[in-house]
């Protein structure tokens, strides 16, 4: 019997993976242009471009639960309004 016990690239979706984390992304939305580049980097998805507040641009939203804390939106972020903290569960 064959058992599968890796998991395929993208699926943070199907599995919450958030609880392991170290570091979460902190974003400052006054900072933040609204490009979108921490969402098209997220390696999982875990960032979505949403309205936060009526009449302003979409900004971004990171879904704790299946955020890893890979730190890739943080190092992409072209005016540096994310920054990485510490999780403290």
């Amino acid at each position: 019997m064959k058992i599968n016990i890796t998991a395929k690239p993208g699926s943070t979706r199907e599995n919450k993976t958030g609880g392991w984390r170290t570091f979460k992304p902190k974003t400052d939305l006054d900072k933040c242009i609204s490009c979108g580049t921490c969402a098209q980097v997220c390696p999982e998805g875990c960032i979505e471009m949403q309205d936060v507040k009526p009449y302003e641009k979409k900004k971004p939203v990171t879904d704790f639960d299946y955020c890893k804390g890979c730190s890739v939106c943080a190092v992409e972020c072209p005016v540096k309004a994310i920054v990485m903290e510490l999780d403290k569960k």
